[in-house]
């Protein structure tokens, strides 16, 4: 069985809590925001390989996406 893991995405005032494996949450969560980030910024990983990189890699996404100060992101819920 596959580790399920719990990732809280803060945009504006807005808290949302996604939660899946490491491959669904690459694949069909933040699939379009690592192709986005990759687009602007080639160093950015569309495949990290664990949980801690996945994270990066989604904020790095928003740091090239949105920018400025009011930016999104993303940080792991320990369990």
């Amino acid at each position: 069985m596959e580790k399920t893991f719990k990732v809280k995405k803060y945009k504006g005032n807005q808290e949302i809590i996604f939660e899946g494996t490491l491959d669904k949450l690459i694949n069909e969560v933040f699939s379009y925001t690592l192709d986005c980030g990759c687009s602007w910024n080639h160093k950015i990983n569309r495949h990290p390989k664990t949980i801690n990189s996945l994270i990066k890699a989604i904020n790095q996404s928003y740091n090239e996406i949105e920018g400025g100060f009011t930016r999104s992101y993303v940080e792991l819920i320990k369990s």
